[in-house]
Order: structure tokens, then C-alpha cells, then sequence
């Protein structure tokens, strides 16, 4: 059986998972409900802010409180929703120092969520062409581009969350109030990026193994025409040799 299929089908479950993971961590915040509920970037104890929830979580929309159960109960979402406690509030009272004049929290986390679009798009379009992948040498090739596209968007999303959140985690903890990072939403985002750097490697060996199988075929059917034609010509050799000493016998 050749192996490109085998490989292609791999990145192709590879790439759904990745596509998976993303989408669990877009739809959190913007949808109240099991399992997204839980998703989110940072917690941090804001009871010390005016106009703040005790605990407020940060996700791609909004920041949320947290009920006596442990899940999120979000407000309205807006798209691109910004890590900046004092502007999050509207106030400064309470939030650490660190946060305050400053945009870089702001700025790593409105282009994180355009890159979580964009490599999510990506992911999809390489799923697609990955079909063809199944069949096709230059579709594995075509279908690694774009994963590889994925995987560098993805990269920079995995490092700019990791960057504001761990940063914006030790600033809270620095100014005495407690904070942890979200684990879900970090381990799906990271695990993404693995499966979609995993996916774009399978992708080109399935497009170099199609090629190498091609060339063991070729290889192996010219050696048997090789074989049948130079038994011929032994053939026609002993034939003509036969020919001549009959020729001269009666000579």
C-alpha cells in the first residue's frame, strides 16, 4: 500500500484538531455554556478595583466574572476585547501600577485575536486541499504551504498570549492580589500549534515518499523489460550462429 495516504490522512486528523482547539478558545466568552465556559486566559482577584467582580477572567471578547460555581458569566461581547485592566474598568483605583501607562497589553492582545483568525482560516483551507492530498503528490505539497501559514500565525499567537497573560499574571501578584493563568486556553492553544507543525511535516513526507514509491516502480519495471530484451537477443545470437555452421557444412 503506498504511504502518502497513510501520511496525508494523519495531518488531515492532525488539522481537525488543531481547527478544534482554536475554535474552543474563539467561542469563549462569547458563549455561556458548557465547555467554553471554563476557557480563558487569566484570573486574577479584582475585588479591590472600583466597579470590579471579585474574580474577573479574560477572554478574546470580554472579561468575565465568575459564579459561585467556578464558570464564567460574561457581558456582551466585542470583537478584539483588550488585556488593559484600568481602561476594562474605567478606573485606575487598584489596578497594579504595571498596567498603568502603558499600551503594551493592550496592543499584544488586540493582534492576537486578528492572528487567531488568521491562522484559523489557514487551518481550514489546508483541511480542504488536505482531501486532496490523499491522492495527489502536489496536493500534499500545496496542502504543507498552507499549514506552514497556519503554523507561523499560530506561533505568533502561542507567543504574544504567552508574553501579555504571564506577564500581566506577574503584575498581579507582584501588586498582592492573587492571579493564575488559564490552563485550558493555553494548552489548547499551544497544543494547536504542535499539531499543525506536526501536520505540515507529515504533509511534505507524504508528497516525498509519492515520489520516491513513483521512481522504485519505474525502477522495477525497467528492470524486467531490461531482462526480457536481453534474453531476445541471446537468443537471435544463438540463432544466426546455429545458421552459419549449417551454411558451411554444406559448403
Amino acid at each position: 500500500m503506498p504511504a502518502r495516504p497513510i501520511f496525508a490522512f494523519a495531518s488531515l486528523i492532525l488539522i481537525a484538531g488543531a481547527c478544534v482547539l482554536i475554535f474552543l478558545v474563539l467561542l469563549a466568552g462569547a458563549v455561556n455554556s458548557n465547555p467554553v465556559n471554563t476557557i480563558y486566559f487569566l484570573q486574577a482577584d479584582t475585588s479591590g478595583i472600583s466597579g470590579a467582580p471579585a474574580q474577573s477572567r479574560w477572554t478574546l471578547w470580554n472579561v468575565c466574572s465568575v459564579d459561585a460555581n467556578g464558570v464564567d458569566v460574561c457581558p456582551k461581547v466585542s470583537a478584539a476585547y483588550p488585556f488593559d485592566p484600568q481602561n476594562n474598568f474605567g478606573t485606575t483605583k487598584g489596578v497594579p501600577a504595571a498596567f498603568q501607562g502603558t499600551n503594551m497589553f493592550y496592543y499584544l492582545t488586540r493582534f492576537m485575536f486578528a492572528f487567531v483568525l488568521i491562522s484559523l482560516f489557514f487551518a481550514v483551507c489546508s483541511l480542504f486541499l488536505g482531501l486532496f492530498a490523499l491522492c495527489s503528490r502536489i496536493g500534499s505539497f500545496l496542502s504543507s504551504a498552507t499549514c506552514s501559514v497556519a503554523l507561523f500565525f499560530q506561533t505568533i499567537v502561542a507567543a504574544l498570549m504567552t508574553a501579555a497573560y504571564v506577564l500581566g499574571r506577574n503584575d498581579f501578584i507582584a501588586n498582592g492580589q492573587t492571579a493564575t493563568l488559564g490552563e485550558y486556553a493555553f494548552a489548547f492553544i499551544w497544543a494547536a500549534m504542535a499539531c499543525l507543525f506536526l501536520a505540515t511535516v507529515l504533509f511534505c513526507v507524504a508528497g516525498i515518499t509519492s515520489k520516491k514509491d513513483k521512481t522504485s516502480s519505474t525502477g522495477r519495471t525497467g528492470g524486467r523489460f531490461s531482462r526480457r530484451k536481453t534474453t531476445k537477443e541471446r537468443g537471435s545470437f544463438l540463432d544466426t550462429e546455429s545458421q552459419r555452421q549449417v551454411n558451411k557444412e554444406y559448403t
